[in-house]
């Protein structure tokens, strides 16, 4: 699937803007505090209406270390004391959650994310799974999708075999960068050894897909240095890759002020970068998913996308399009009924409103039919590449050309620069729109306008 993805510089460069991820429409930026506990619940019920499966995702907001690239939700502390605080809550949270979702319906899906997840004593991992599987219904192994994130530099073989029998079934293995001057320069030294002894263990347990997370755009990257990680990564032969673009923006996140500016490669060299990575990963039997994501032609992300069943969340891409996704811990967001919300941000709010027997619901969004039709078109660009318009205009109502007539010039100039294929019946993005369907989404956006300033560029 070579051809699936066309690299054009030109048009890249004249498309390469500020637009949001799409883990969410409407994005976090449109989330507001008018959104409370009770309308949770809210919504809540009207998900046990529907019923249907269940994704739990937690956040454990410990590092060990900073890495100055990092624009996630984390603390940073070597005292593993911190933990044993917030693991009451989280186990309290889970309770107040659990009464308020019918019993009957399985977890399918469960993440734990971070901050650094294997952070947490053995002891406190199995509290944790613990507490969560005396409170929700989980899937078997066989249905059961239980993913972790790994740092290497904070598991060894031991902590592998345990999330095994914890019932972890994937696993996604943080690395970013080989090359010794970029790992000083980002304040994250991981070995080979680490990182590949880890992804050895997870095999040998037998977790069912192994990802590698990579960065390009780092600073003192270059083309070579970067090729070089690839062909170890290759090499190893992971299930999936995500290789993400460094987003410098030191103004939102303030560990990313310790990066020197002058060090980050040029936008011409990042553009080599990527090109040269979308070559190699191709070239080593690779499917470009979309968004940064890579996975190998029998991975259940691909079978997904050509089933068209695959799906975009708050973790990437996902094949549990038909789970209700619920947030625990700091920060954390789900997607309930027709609604996302997240939780207050810090430990101190977190633990008051844990202490006074409130869900600790910070803001979110309901969403309108008009949200839900775009969100369906926006999903379906970025998870199959293309769009039945006939399907939406009858799900919803309307006429695609009317109710979207603001949109037409942008998908017509769309057509015109070889982007995709617009006809009455459908939309298509063609290979070298792949790349750039964050802004095919935008279009169909009607927020995107005024919060662009909040999102980082598209290459």
């Amino acid at each position: 699937m070579t051809d699936a993805i066309e690299f054009n510089e030109g048009l890249i460069r004249r498309y390469d803007k500020a637009g949001p991820r799409y883990t969410s429409y409407p994005t976090a930026v449109e989330f507001h505090q008018g959104f409370t506990a009770e309308t949770y619940a809210e919504h809540i019920a009207l998900s046990n209406q529907r019923g249907g499966p269940l994704s739990l995702y937690f956040h454990v907001p410990f590092c060990d270390t900073v890495c100055f690239y990092c624009a996630c939700n984390k603390i940073i502390t070597k005292n593993r004391q911190h933990a044993e605080p917030y693991l009451e809550n989280l186990y309290e949270e889970i309770r107040m959650q659990a009464e308020l979702f019918d019993s009957n319906r399985v977890v399918e899906q469960l993440h734990w994310g971070g901050g650094t997840p294997t952070f947490l004593t053995h002891q406190q991992m199995r509290e944790l799974m613990a507490h969560t599987r005396q409170h929700f219904t989980l899937a078997d192994d066989d249905k059961g999708e239980f993913s972790i994130e790994i740092d290497p530099r904070e598991a060894d073989d031991a902590t592998i075999k345990l999330l095994r029998e914890l019932g972890f079934n994937r696993i996604s293995l943080g690395l970013q960068d080989f090359n010794p001057k970029v790992q000083k320069a980002v304040n994250r030294i991981q070995t080979e050894e680490q990182t590949f002894s880890v992804l050895d263990a997870a095999r040998r347990e037998g977790f069912r897909s192994i990802s590698l997370d990579l960065i390009y755009g780092l600073p003192h990257q270059t083309v070579e240095s970067f090729s070089e990680t690839l062909d170890k990564v290759i090499a190893a032969s992971p299930d999936r890759l995500s290789v993400f673009n460094y987003a410098h923006m030191p103004d939102l996140f303030k560990t990313q002020r310790q990066i020197a500016t002058a060090d980050i490669p040029a936008p011409q060299v990042k553009l080599q970068i990527l090109h040269r990575t979308i070559d190699k990963l191709t070239a080593a039997g690779y499917v470009y998913i979309g968004m940064d994501h890579f996975a190998k032609p029998n991975d259940e992300l691909t079978l997904a996308q050509q089933n068209k069943q695959l799906y975009r969340n708050f973790q990437g891409y996902s094949t549990r399009a038909e789970c209700d996704l619920i947030g625990f811990g700091v920060t954390s967001i789900g997607k309930v009924g027709d609604a996302y919300v997240q939780n207050v941000k810090t430990l101190p709010e977190y633990d008051e409103a844990i202490k006074a027997g409130k869900l600790p619901v910070l803001r979110g969004v309901e969403l309108d039919d008009d949200d839900k039709c775009r969100r369906d078109i926006i999903t379906r660009l970025i998870c199959d590449f293309a769009l039945d318009i006939p399907v939406i205009e009858k799900t919803y109502n309307l006429n695609f050309n009317d109710y979207f007539a603001d949109a037409i010039e942008d998908l017509e100039q769309f057509a015109q620069d070889g982007l995709l294929q617009y006809k009455w019946d459908s939309i298509e993005v063609l290979p070298a729109g792949r790349l750039l369907i964050r802004n095919i989404c935008m279009v169909f956006d009607k927020y995107s306008q005024q919060a662009r300033q909040r999102f980082s560029k598209v290459i």
